[in-house]
């Protein structure tokens, strides 16, 4: 209970702020850096050397990569069914199959089954969700924005340039030795700093604005990230016979709201900006319902 009420309180925090004149527009961007070099590789050194390896660690791995091809697929289809243009398509296949499994999914998970299976969250989001949109984002950027091409030397020096993707792989080198208790005791409290700098950042940002003439593809993006991929993850995970917690927080991660990052390249690349700020927005607020739910299933 205690980390949900941190969660609201942050974010209300955060959206009161949004609307005082004495609070720069740079304020949510100066946290979200924060976030990236600073909070995020402390918790994921604090809890990756927890981690046990065994081969249920490939569930987080391979569950974003099915879920992209599920996402994108069905993103296709209702552009057939219902005509949508260039720019909506684009817009969609940006939001619909990347999650925020960083930005809300770790809070989330700490919320809801607490720090210690932060590690199975970090490598869903880092070898999955990020790595995607650093390669299959370029991909829809350079296919629906014009004059845009995808350069593979910058979507590697990206990924490996990245912050936190640097702090797992030293994660993984570390692993095997212990922490002198002062180093892990900072890297703790530091990473305990996530969860309210992230909502507070999120508030900050928060834009619910109504989809407009988008209702459709609105109504279906939202659909398919918050009820029918994670439905599919928890069936693919039971058919399967899987109930590790690697695996359940594969199937949590699963339902997270669209990545505010893909919907900012949407707005940047002119996707259709009203539909991708409603898909991220109305995507933060129902997603507390859903996966509320999900977690009861799981």
């Amino acid at each position: 209970m205690t980390n949900f009420l941190l969660i609201f309180i942050c974010l209300g925090a955060g959206m009161i702020l949004q609307r005082r004149r004495d609070v720069p527009p740079s304020a949510a961007h100066a946290l979200n850096l924060y976030v990236i070099y600073i909070a995020l590789p402390a918790l994921v050194l604090a809890q990756m050397p927890k981690l046990r390896f065994s081969a249920e660690l490939l569930v987080p791995i391979a569950m974003p990569w099915l879920l992209l091809a599920f996402g994108a697929v069905l993103v296709l289809i209702g552009q057939r069914l219902f005509s949508w243009s260039r720019e909506v398509t684009g817009c969609l296949l940006l939001c619909v199959p990347l999650g925020n499994t960083s930005f809300l999914g770790i809070p989330m998970v700490i919320a809801f089954f607490g720090p210690e299976f932060v590690p199975y969250a970090v490598i869903y989001d880092q070898l999955g969700s990020f790595i995607a949109l650093a390669t299959y984002g370029t991909l829809v950027l350079a296919s629906y924005e014009e004059g845009s091409r995808p350069q593979f030397g910058k979507i590697i020096t990206r990924i490996v340039t990245f912050p936190p993707f640097l702090a797992l792989v030293l994660a993984f080198i570390l692993r095997f030795y212990e922490y002198p208790p002062a180093l892990a005791a900072t890297l703790e409290r530091i990473g305990a700093s996530l969860v309210p700098v992230v909502m507070v950042a999120v508030g900050l940002q928060l834009k619910i604005r109504l989809p407009g003439p988008f209702v459709v593809p609105f109504c279906h993006g939202l659909v398919v990230k918050l009820l029918l991929a994670p439905l599919l993850a928890l069936v693919v995970c039971k058919m399967l016979g899987l109930s590790s917690d690697a695996a359940r927080i594969a199937i949590f991660e699963a339902g997270m709201p669209p990545m505010v990052t893909a919907g900012a390249l949407a707005l940047a690349a002119g996707l259709a900006p009203e539909l991708a700020a409603a898909l991220v927005g109305w995507g933060i607020v129902i997603s507390f319902a859903t996966l509320t739910g999900l977690y009861w299933l799981i």
